[in-house]
């Protein structure tokens, strides 16, 4: 334009349209001005469009820069200085845009205040950056540098975290115009239950619950997902252009004449055609897997909040194993559907384009094809459908092994004591066998499935060929007919051999999407059961009219006929029988029952502490303020009155010590002393407590009702409703009710009903003459002990005082801490579990070495030779079809038809049959892998001593055996599969490289090189990627475990809200490490598919540079498999790093191997009698146990001989030694020094199982297993029924059990939920009364039963052990005041010891206790 207007020339005025070119490129250069300007408002900072366009400019220049600069040669740059000059002012500046168009502007200073440190740089990256995934290789550099670690991660982009997909997901819910009263769960913190998520709600209107999800999950991700199918339409477009200049190319090799530029033109084309198609598909591949992440939040995040508004009925069907496997298996299920979806779809029309194309090049016999496909469709349906059925069977066997799996690591210890790990081991073991048949089956199948569909490339072939040969002599085959309808159907293999795991993987997620949907769609709890009104001061609190209960829809109710009204500020006791009801009444009112009829309304916010203390694994002052503030002085006050100050000295951390899963490391009474102090600090006005004293000692239960609960405690202005069985309250209560048969029988004050001397005074009258009676010293009368107030003892037990099964071994865990303290930071001091850890660097050969010894070498050596056989048979079918494309027709016809098609058929069923073999050797080889792996770990795991359990988080075990078991089955075999498939290709297709064009060697060489360095820089960092989000994954399975056991607590103070961002936060967590994890693969699969790019690229230049000698059919063979180099490069990468990420596997399921096991099980040739023992006689000689090496004495120079049929009381103070004594007789622990002999026989000398299954202990924790009550009594099956029912009968069990519609049969939930305590605690006393052992250790265990029930069990233990040894860890004196000897321990040596009379008299600390508990 500038030399038109310097040269003012007089022709140009003539000629318009000369001017015409320049003045249409200057308004483009406008229109580029006004597109910058707009995106610069728009904030967008890497134009694609504007590079497309600089590059396209670049582009068309290239040819006037050519005629420009020979114009220079020949006629010298003077001939037109001026216009040269211009255009290359011009051209350079074209340039100069083209390479900044590649860079990202930098952000706007606005947007510099809100960046986050160490943010994701994809979100600066440039248009180019993001294409080619450039902006990931500073994270892949980092990692081969050093090992990463969960700092480096990048946090995760705003549009991928939990609160954003949530929002997403609800706005959709208001497009969907929904009613109101449906607002988010996440946006209310209030306590009542009105929240309901949109997708959570039950649909009224009757329409598909799945589809209204996926219309939901569609809207949300829709539009992402678009742009990324956009990619692949482009991507498919570039594939089928492929196979027209490969005929192109051929078609030059043919031509003698044709000009050599032509024939690198299209050698050109196909390695920018290439490149551009994995470019493309990798970015399909991006999109679809950042929706399979956001998916798998989401998902997550519904079934994590369904949890919180799941219905009491709806919990006993959906157990723990269910959701951890909806959250790990299911969701997986759906992220694979996600990048298999447009398949679906897409792939019709892909096959319809080949034969389309194949029709253009062979005329109508390209139909015959078709034929092929039809056959191998229909068949790989019927598999689908038979593989989904066995996939919820192999599902259902793994919810259930999942779910036994929990109860077995929540109740190890009661295994340990009744050597029970064998009956378990056998349990699981059942349900493993039928998971491994059912997957079996279905890996045939599937074998079957992948075989017919790698043949049906040469099926197709083999009818195509055949057709055109045999219909018509005339038809010939040559060079580019074969090849170029080779590389279609090539094409053609990829969306056939896709279309089964697209077919299998709808299947799947189908399968898994109504498992979802199932649960979502459980009942919830109707936040109408209770009106929740502002709190007042004056009237009723809780009101509860002609209420009647039950626990589920459609049961029958379990309270009837409530009537009640509380005034503000008043204390009501609930009293009654084991099983009256008085637990479900609290439920009632927190509105966790079905409300069948009448009217419930409570005033203020509610605080509840359950009957069974529920402690989160976190420290000691996060369980008490519970998301609430710290204030200084109301946090000492709740502390002090709640007898905590004692325990925070002892505790190696102060309030900052971590607390175990389920309180692991603190005592009963310890646990529910937490449980109180959390409500008391929430300041709420209405306080539900579900007899939390029955779990602490006399003198601690009677200084918690004087300072919290008591008229005078710092609850006395609140609405308290106590459940309990301690009588001394009584009197003190402003109401009390009690509870008989699911009604309120009597009601009134404490004087009120003991005027009208029924059922209740004659109860207390009868109790409180007893204790008179029993006690054997005479009672000082002025003491200020009342009556009542020894019925009190009788009645409450401490757990408190060491709990045997919540191992309290406060003295042990406080000298571990102490012990470890010495090396640890003070911020250390307090931990407790272990966090899941992340091995570092590339796992190490002994992991392979591992697996492929539970294989086997057979299994090995067999895979070898069928791959290596497949291979041949497919390089001799090619190499066939060469020779045929070579081969001159003779008068326009070929000869021997017949031969030539039965060799390549032949050949090619022989590779069919090979590849089914291999598929099917690896399949079965990686099940008898996993079995042993399986089994190995169970071992370990069931071998591994407590102190383990204590210190391992079971969402560490659970993740084990149910994430990475399940990588073992599938993932790693179909890793294989692929891989080793996939590197025979490979090497194939250099061998025909090499022998078509030799000089590709000098290409191969440095490539590998290239290819092995990038590899083995991936490598490095995608392991430690899959390591630590396997290790982040934890926390999420424990965070769900904890919640599903508190949800009603949770429910009861209004935290949900708090729970669910902690559950995102664990989410995203998880998330941050997944994110790089797969986009670290697309940056590898771009940058070597280059690579095999150029390998395409030197096929093809080398063929048009030796055309003379090479015949057009080698040629054809050469460049058709070159083509298929990226392909198969990419798959290798994959399947590879499958591989090796899976392996990862294996190395976190060996890892229990080589922690520390305790003694053997059973010894091999012990000569133990098997009446032993027969007389029962214990003796302890200088015993010492500690807790580890170096720590203090928990028991030192320990000497006794108690004699048969003794009975021995053994008392003293929390962390006395009590409990050390009996883990010392079980061998919980081992001894330090000494021995204890039983009947003369060192103990240490027999195995363990020898040991425990010939003594019995009966637990403070019931523990039962899901199951049947048969299964709990007698998990061996040794018993007989008569056995069984006398065994009821004397636990006075027998007629609440007959009542039972399946009597023995009937089935326990998880943790026998659907019993009550007190039931739990008669049926552990039957479990002892069925062994009826020589020895009996009791831990005393009436805590949670009446006292009715109580008397009963005292004076059934007193006849039918009569003639045993008793052992009574007491922490209710007078049980224990009629035995023969008692023991008095303190720090772990014994203090007194002799008969109950002898040390009263001595006035010891015995009398000390007795004088305590009012019985001197």
């Amino acid at each position: 334009m500038f030399y038109f207007l310097v040269k003012k020339n007089e022709e140009t005025q003539n000629h318009l349209l000369i001017l015409m070119g320049p003045l249409i490129r200057s308004l483009t250069l406008v229109l580029a001005v006004v597109i910058i300007q707009v995106e610069r408002m728009k904030g967008c900072r890497s134009s694609v469009l504007l590079f497309l366009f600089w590059t396209l400019l670049v582009l068309c220049s290239l040819v006037p820069l050519k005629v420009d600069i020979e114009q220079i040669i020949y006629q010298g740059f003077l001939s037109d200085a001026v216009r040269f000059v211009a255009f290359f002012i011009c051209f350079f500046l074209q340039l100069i845009e083209l390479v900044l168009s590649c860079f990202s502007d930098h952000r706007t200073v606005s947007e510099k205040h809100t960046y986050i440190q160490n943010q994701c740089p994809e979100e600066d990256a440039s248009f180019l950056s993001k294409f080619f995934f450039l902006w990931f290789s500073s994270l892949v550099v980092r990692g081969y540098r050093c090992p990463l670690q969960a700092a480096d991660l990048w946090p995760l982009r705003d549009q991928d975290s939990s609160l954003q997909i949530m929002m997403d997901l609800e706005k959709c819910k208001q497009l969907q115009k929904e009613p109101v009263g449906s607002g988010p769960l996440w946006s209310c913190g209030s306590a009542a239950m009105t929240e309901k998520t949109y997708l959570l709600r039950k649909n009224s209107k009757g329409q598909d619950y799945s589809l209204l999800l996926l219309r939901t999950l569609g809207r949300t991700f829709g539009l992402y997902f678009l742009c990324g199918t956009l990619c692949l339409l482009l991507h498919d477009a570039f594939m089928f252009a492929v196979p027209q200049v490969l005929s192109l190319l051929l078609g030059f090799m043919r031509d003698k004449n044709a000009e050599m530029w032509k024939g690198f033109l299209f050698a050109s084309l196909l390695f920018l055609l290439s490149c551009l198609q994995s470019v493309l598909h990798h970015q399909y591949m991006f999109h679809c897997f950042t929706v399979g992440m956001r998916l798998k939040t989401a998902v997550m995040g519904l079934v994590y909040r369904k949890c919180l508004l799941i219905s009491s009925a709806a919990r006993q069907q959906c157990t723990l194993g269910e959701i951890i496997n909806l959250v790990s298996a299911d969701t997986q299920k759906l992220m694979d559907f996600v990048v298999y979806f447009n398949c679906i779809w897409v792939t019709p029309i892909e096959i319809t384009l080949c034969f389309y194309f194949l029709w253009q090049l062979l005329g109508p016999p390209a139909l015959a094809g078709i034929a092929a496909v039809v056959l191998i469709f229909p068949l790989n349906g019927f598999i689908a459908k038979v593989r989904s059925r066995l996939q919820e069977v192999q599902m259902n066997f793994m919810d259930g092994r999942i779910k036994l799996m929990n109860e077995i690591l929540s109740g190890v210890k009661i295994l340990k004591f009744y050597a029970w790990e064998e009956a378990f081991l056998r349990r699981v073991g059942v349900l493993r066998d039928g998971e491994l048949h059912a997957l079996k089956k279905s890996q045939i199948l599937y074998s079957v499935s992948l075989a017919s569909f790698n043949s049906s490339s040469f099926l197709i072939a083999l009818s195509v060929f055949g057709v055109y040969v045999l219909t018509d002599e005339r038809n010939v085959l040559d060079a580019q007919k074969i090849f170029v309808s080779v590389a279609l159907i090539n094409i053609l293999k990829t969306p056939l051999s896709q279309l089964p795991f697209a077919m299998s993987t709808t299947m799947q997620a189908i399968v898994s999407l109504r498992r979802l949907v199932k649960f979502l769609h459980q009942d919830e709890l109707k936040p109408d059961n209770v009106e929740r009104l502002p709190h007042s001061t004056d009237g009723d609190c809780v009101v509860i009219e002609g209420g009647s209960f039950s626990w589920t829809s459609d049961g029958l109710p379990c309270l009837q006929g409530i009537n009640m009204k509380v005034k503000t500020g008043l204390l009501v006791a609930v009293v009654g029988n084991v099983g009256s009801g008085k637990s479900s009444l609290l439920s009632a009112m927190l509105g966790e029952m079905e409300r069948r009829s009448g009217f419930v309304s409570i005033k203020g916010s509610v605080a509840y502490i359950p009957q069974q203390a529920w402690i989160q694994n976190a420290s000691l002052k996060d369980n008490i303020l519970f998301g609430g503030e710290r204030k200084e002085s109301w946090y000492h006050r709740v502390l002090e009155a709640c007898a905590l100050l004692q325990d925070l000295d002892i505790l190696p951390a102060g309030d900052s010590t971590e607390i175990g899963e389920k309180g692991l490391n603190l005592s009963g009474g310890q646990k529910q002393r937490v449980s109180l102090a959390r409500a008391v600090y929430r300041k709420s006005d209405v306080y539900l407590l579900d007899d939390p004293l029955s779990a602490v000692d006399a003198h601690v239960g009677q200084h918690i009702f004087e300072r919290v609960i008591g008229p005078r405690g710092l609850l006395k202005d609140k609405t308290r409703v106590l459940v309990t069985h301690g009588l001394s309250f009584l009197s003190k209560a402003d109401l009390v009710l009690v509870m008989e048969q699911g009604q309120i029988s009597e009601m009134g004050s404490y004087m009120e009903l003991m005027d009208r001397k029924g059922a209740f005074a004659k109860f207390i009258h009868t109790f409180n003459g007893n204790q008179r009676r029993e006690s054997s010293t005479p009672r000082d009368k002025s003491s200020r002990k009342s009556v009542s107030r020894l019925s009190m003892t009788d009645f409450s037990i401490d757990l408190s005082q060491e709990q045997l099964i919540s191992c309290d071994m406060s003295s042990a865990s406080v000298q571990v801490m102490k012990a470890v303290n010495q090396d640890l930071d003070t911020e250390d001091a307090g931990k407790l579990t272990e966090a899941d850890k992340a091995h570092t660097g590339r796992v190490k050969l002994q992991m392979y070495r591992e697996y492929f010894r539970t294989v086997g070498l057979t299994f090995i050596m067999t895979i070898i030779f069928l791959c290596a056989f497949q291979q041949a048979a497919s390089l001799a079918y090619n190499y066939w079809l060469s020779l045929w494309a070579d081969e001159q027709p003779i008068n326009g016809t070929q000869s021997d038809h017949e031969l030539k098609l039965s060799v390549f058929a032949a050949l090619g069923f022989t590779q069919g049959m090979a590849m089914f073999g291999t598929t099917l050797a690896i399949a079965l080889g990686g099940i008898v892998a996993s079995h042993h792996l399986h089994a190995g770990l169970l071992l370990s795991v069931l071998h591994s001593p407590m102190s383990f359990f204590e210190v391992t988080p079971s969402g560490n075990l659970l993740n084990r055996f149910s994430k990475e078991i399940d990588a073992i089955d599938c993932m790693i075999p179909d890793g294989l599969k692929m891989m080793l498939g996939y590197l025979f290709k490979l090497l194939e297709v250099c061998i025909i490289l090499l022998l078509a064009t030799p000089f590709t060697a000098l290409v191969l060489l440095p490539l590998t090189c290239v290819y092995i360095f990038i590899q083995s820089f991936y490598v490095a960092s995608s392991c430690q990627l899959r390591r630590l989000e396997a290790v982040s994954r934890s926390p999420i399975y424990s965070h769900f475990n904890e919640t599903m056991q508190g949800t009603n607590v949770i429910r009861a103070f209004g935290e949900q809200r708090r729970f669910v961002l902690q559950a995102d936060r664990r989410i995203d967590n998880n998330q941050e490490a997944y994110f790089p994890r797969f986009v670290a693969t697309r940056w590898l699969a771009v940058n070597l598919e280059f690579l095999g790019n150029l390998l395409v690229l030197a096929a093809a230049i080398l063929s048009v540079r030796g055309r003379n000698e090479l015949t057009p059919g080698i040629v054809g063979l050469a460049v058709s498999h070159s083509l298929q180099v990226t392909g198969i490069l990419s798959w290798i990468v994959r399947s590879w790093t499958d591989v090796e990420n899976n392996i990862v596997s294996v190395e976190r399921v060996k890892e229990y191997d080589n922690t520390p096991k305790e003694a053997v099980w059973t010894l091999e040739g012990s000569l133990l009698p098997a009446a032993w023992p027969t007389s029962g006689n214990i003796q302890f000689e200088d015993y010492g146990l500690q807790y580890r090496k170096g720590l203090d004495w928990a028991l030192n120079n320990i000497s006794i001989d108690i004699q048969d049929r003794e009975k021995v009381g053994i008392v003293g103070r929390t962390g006395a030694g009590k409990s050390s004594l009996a883990l010392g007789i079980f061998r919980i622990l081992e001894a330090a020094k000494g021995q204890i002999s039983i009947d003369g026989i060192n103990i240490a000398q027999i195995g363990l199982h020898d040991l425990r299954s010939r003594i019995t202990i009966i637990p403070q924790d019931p523990v039962l297993f899901s199951g049947s009550l048969r299964m709990n009594l007698d998990p061996f099956d040794t018993c007989s029924d008569e056995d069984l029912w006398k065994a009821l009968e004397l636990a006075h069990l027998s007629s609440f059990v007959l009542a039972l519609p399946q009597k023995l049969n009937h089935q326990c939930c998880e943790g026998g939920e659907n019993l009550s305590l007190g039931q739990r605690q008669l049926l552990c006393l039957a479990r002892a009364l069925l062994r009826k052992t020589r020895i009996l250790v009791l831990d005393e265990a009436t805590a949670a039963v009446d006292l009715k029930t109580d008397q009963l069990i005292q004076s059934t233990i007193r006849a039918q052990f009569d003639d045993c040894t008793v052992l009574t860890i007491a922490h209710r004196l007078n049980t224990i005041m009629d035995y023969t000897r008692i023991i008095v321990m303190d720090h772990g040596t014994i203090a007194e010891m002799d008969s109950p009379s002898q040390l009263i008299r001595l006035q010891g600390k015995f009398y000390q206790m007795c004088l305590e508990a009012g019985l001197v």
